[in-house]
């Protein structure tokens, strides 16, 4: 696996990393060793994770710390159904239709490129109802 994401559709996974010392799941991966047991990077086994959970908060920015963010944009703080806790930028720029607690999942969303092109970014969006 390389990159932070594997597309697939509708959604893509994320590359995630389980100790085989401790089990402890992380994401992004980490070159270096397990955070939790310190074992080595040689015991961190790439796993994928199915990218959904639930978001336990989130903040809306007006300012832009890099040149390919438009804003606004919300940040989300997401339990993985899968373990690990992490931060996301969603597809929700103004953050209204959200709440704590939504079930969110990733999604692939084109944004424009240098020189015209275009490129895929991975993107939270909150799940739709079953």
């Amino acid at each position: 696996m390389a990159g932070l994401f594997l597309e697939g559709e509708p959604n893509p996974a994320l590359r995630g990393q389980e100790c085989e010392g401790c089990g402890r799941v992380a994401f992004p991966p980490n070159p270096y060793g397990c955070e939790k047991c310190g074992a080595p990077a040689a015991m961190l086994v790439d796993r994928p994770l199915a990218g959904r959970g639930r978001i336990v908060a989130f903040v809306t920015t007006t300012h832009a710390n890099r040149r390919d963010l438009s804003v606004p944009y919300t940040v989300a703080s997401i339990a993985l159904d899968d373990g690990p806790v992490i931060r996301a930028i969603m597809t929700d720029s103004t953050g209204e239709s959200l709440a704590g607690g939504d079930a969110v999942e990733t999604v692939l969303v084109e944004r424009a490129a240098d020189e015209g092109s275009t490129d895929r970014v991975l993107r939270f969006q909150k799940r739709e109802a079953a």
